[in-house]
């Protein structure tokens, strides 16, 4: 490139030529005057030394010498911005990105320590969260969008991989008042008569497996007077444990939950244990396979430090 040559020069040029017109580029593009502009051009051409550009009545067209230039011009251009880009990422290189899922609700029990962790020994790493259901994270995780995620050992997922963190046991919700919030514990069978709350087999199919199996094993048959499914739930300002404590409190009906709905309960709505062999529902740390993540290896090497650390905020 010639020595007085700059590279605004060719800036100008390709805008021109891909505006077709000096004046649509002075304004919309370059931001500077059709004056200005023209003066640019024939200074580009005096040095290249060949016409670029004819003016007609159907505005710029460019000259064999100008469709020429314009494709190295191109080539000169995105080889400097790629340059740019080179020296910028060996100066600032991007800080490693990590993204964690957490079943809804799970955040404040799991997050702080999960971080702390990670950020013990990698204090530059970039999380990203994201809460979402559980058979949302497992399809976020298959997709890649989420690196590892809190959640339930959903089906039909052969590529990834779960890691065992606590078992949640079961209570039943039911309003404070109702008449068996006098137990102490309660019977599958003192559920019968009741007005069921569940979860759909679509919204939480885990739990949803584990509460059918519950009665099941003990021999009873409930048909659920109320399902909370994500046309109930909605998108951004509820959750199950909120929709599912109000449609308990405002239905009068009974609920098997896990133990973390506990820490959300209202004056409205209490909580008592099942009698006997209650049914307890898994929370899994959930991965792909094929995830080579180191910060996922730090994570799932520290499994058992986080699960202690938990436990201890948690009692």
């Amino acid at each position: 490139m010639n020595e007085n040559m700059e590279l605004r020069h060719l800036r100008y040029f390709v805008a021109v030529a891909d505006a077709g017109s000096v004046t649509v580029a002075a304004a919309r593009k370059l931001h500077t005057s059709q004056p200005s502009l023209s003066r640019q051009i024939r200074y580009l051409e005096d040095e290249v030394g060949a016409q670029l550009l004819t003016r007609g009545a159907r505005g710029i067209e460019l000259t064999p010498a100008g469709r020429a230039f314009l494709d190295q011009a191109r080539s000169v251009l995105s080889q400097v911005e790629a340059a740019t880009d080179a020296a910028r990422g060996i100066a600032h290189p991007a800080k490693p990105r990590f993204v964690m899922g957490f079943l809804t609700d799970h955040e404040l029990t799991w997050m702080p320590e999960a971080f702390r962790i990670l950020r013990e020994e990698l204090p530059n790493i970039d999380v990203t969260i994201s809460s979402q259901y559980s058979p949302a994270l497992a399809n976020a995780l298959l997709k890649g969008t989420v690196d590892a995620a809190f959640l339930r050992r959903e089906r039909g997922f052969p590529e990834l991989a779960f890691r065992l963190l606590i078992k949640e046991a079961l209570f039943v919700f039911l309003p404070s008042d109702h008449r068996l919030a006098a137990l102490k514990a309660i019977r599958a069978a003192d559920l019968v008569d009741e007005a069921f709350v569940t979860v759909s087999h679509t919204a939480a199919p885990v739990l949803r497996r584990v509460i059918d199996n519950y009665l099941k094993r003990c021999g009873i048959r409930i048909t659920p007077t109320h399902e909370i499914d994500h046309a109930f739930v909605g998108t951004k300002r509820s959750n199950f444990r909120q929709s599912a404590l109000a449609l308990i409190a405002s239905t009068r009906g009974v609920g098997p939950l896990p133990a973390y709905a506990q820490d959300f309960l209202t004056p409205s709505v209490t909580s008592r244990p099942l009698k006997g062999d209650a049914p307890t529902i898994e929370l899994m740390l959930g991965y792909k396979k094929s995830n080579r993540s180191t910060i996922l290896k730090l994570l799932l090497s520290r499994l058992e430090e986080l699960v202690a650390r938990v436990s201890k905020t948690t009692k």
